[in-house]
């Protein structure tokens, strides 16, 4: 016994003198990363604020007393989500459901690659011989018995065949005549893709409920979303009765003169959906080239927003200071409802480019008017009365009533101030509502560090 405790003592001194530790305590080591600034952000340093209505509440709605709350660093989206943005998203839904609908139909026929035709659209991981050992152990335990696919790989090598006299077979012509509207609803010509179609599918761990609850297992707290995600175009013509805006409906969100416009018609559902595909998105690539993923990018909290809004100004009535929505020279400061509804007083009938006008001392454009913008708060008049000093925010599943907060193109100025709160049901779309995204910082931001010694 004591020669083959020997033994193992003389092999754990042989392997730890291959080292570089030297026997330290030198922590883990784990994926090299680099702080990465997201593209079409900026950092937005945290700190404390004065939270709330600081001048008199003149429509006296009293759902915003001043509180000093203290936020963490984040990015933010330096512009409103465009249109083009917002369609990156959708046609990547797109063809996620026509490669999903061609694979599941080559693979009831038994097509594989090789053969020509919709099997070249099959499941990378159709044949169990060919499989990685990792892929054979998840297809015989997980996939071959899965009713929905769920974890199949989709051939994503092989581009879609956009021209109808390009597709390869009948097979394929089927799986593409489903995704458009029937044929006897089209008109002058024109036959869309049936956007009911566009439904995209994800999961996230409802940390919350997870943390403050005691029992119960990780599965119970997973939550499975599907969301219809093309924006609701018809929000142009609904939102006003007995006015003309036809146009907007038929152009607004596709066509490319809009395409630095802030996209509307999406609800608060519909963009949480985007936030969390931006994130698989991003982590697809990094994945693919085997670097650190990135943190979820996510609605603003109601705090973050204002902090943001107020582009470092303490007791501001509006993102550049105030109290006018003028500057010296006479020119309007945003986009809004101004002069008793003069709406082309600030040479904008509508919306405008998301990178119009001055943007405030964070660089942060639009941060009131052109359109009010989702948050990921629920709505509570009395919330500044309980909520933490410390980042905080009311997440409340059950509040259907969701922050929209800046104002839009259609408001009074009233709504531009930064600290007027409003809010909409979050299955609803308007033609004035869109959003920005956020991300978390990781780590202390340099100004904070600064400020601590």
């Amino acid at each position: 016994m004591k020669k083959f405790i020997a033994f193992i003592a003389m092999i754990s001194l042989l392997s730890s003198c291959g080292r570089s530790d030297r026997g330290e305590l030198v922590g883990a080591e784990g994926k090299k990363w680099n702080s990465e600034k997201p593209y079409g952000m900026t950092l937005v340093s945290g700190g404390a604020f004065i939270m709330g209505k600081s001048d008199d509440d003149i429509a006296n709605v009293k759902d915003a007393p001043t509180k000093t709350v203290t936020v963490r660093s984040f990015y933010m989206d330096e512009t409103e989500i465009t249109n083009s943005e917002y369609r990156q998203f959708v046609n990547w839904v797109k063809d996620s459901v026509i490669r999903t609908r061609l694979a599941i139909f080559a693979d009831e026929l038994g097509e594989t690659p090789g053969n020509g035709g919709i099997g070249e659209y099959a499941f990378l991981n159709n044949d169990p011989e060919e499989m990685s050992p990792y892929d054979r152990y998840m297809y015989d335990n997980y996939y071959s018995f899965s009713g929905d696919y769920a974890g199949r790989k989709l051939n994503k090598r092989i581009d879609l065949a956009d021209d109808p006299q390009d597709y390869p077979d009948e097979y394929y012509v089927e799986v593409m005549d489903s995704m458009y509207i029937p044929l006897e609803e089209a008109y002058n010509g024109h036959r869309t893709v049936d956007v009911d179609k566009l439904v995209f599918k994800y999961t996230y761990l409802d940390m919350e409920n997870a943390a403050r609850e005691k029992n119960g297992k990780r599965s119970d707290y997973i939550r499975t979303e599907q969301v219809n995600i093309y924006p609701d175009t018809t929000v142009w013509i609904k939102d006003f009765t007995y006015s003309y805006n036809e146009p907007m409906h038929n152009d607004y969100f596709w066509h490319t003169a809009y395409d630095d416009y802030p996209v509307v018609g999406v609800t608060w559902e519909q963009a949480r959906a985007f936030c969390n595909w931006r994130t698989l998105y991003k982590n697809s690539y990094k994945k693919s080239r085997n670097q650190q993923m990135v943190n979820r990018f996510r609605l603003p909290s109601e705090a973050e927003w204002e902090y943001a809004a107020r582009g470092g100004l303490q007791g501001a009535t509006y993102p550049w200071g105030g109290p006018y929505a003028k500057n010296d020279r006479g020119c309007f400061m945003a986009n809004f409802k101004p002069l008793r509804g003069d709406y082309a007083a600030d040479q904008a009938l509508y919306t405008v480019e998301a990178d119009s006008y001055n943007p405030n001392d964070f660089d942060l454009y639009n941060m009131a008017g052109n359109v009010a913008e989702w948050v990921e708060s629920s709505y509570d008049p009395n919330a500044y009365e309980y909520v933490s000093t410390m980042n905080p925010n009311v997440s409340d599943p059950k509040n259907q009533r969701k922050v929209v907060r800046g104002g839009s193109w259609k408001d009074v100025a009233y709504f531009l101030q930064v600290s007027t709160r409003d809010y909409e049901y979050a299955d609803s779309a308007r033609s004035y509502i869109g959003f920005r995204t956020v991300q978390d910082y990781l780590g202390v931001d340099s100004d904070i560090s600064m400020n601590r010694r």
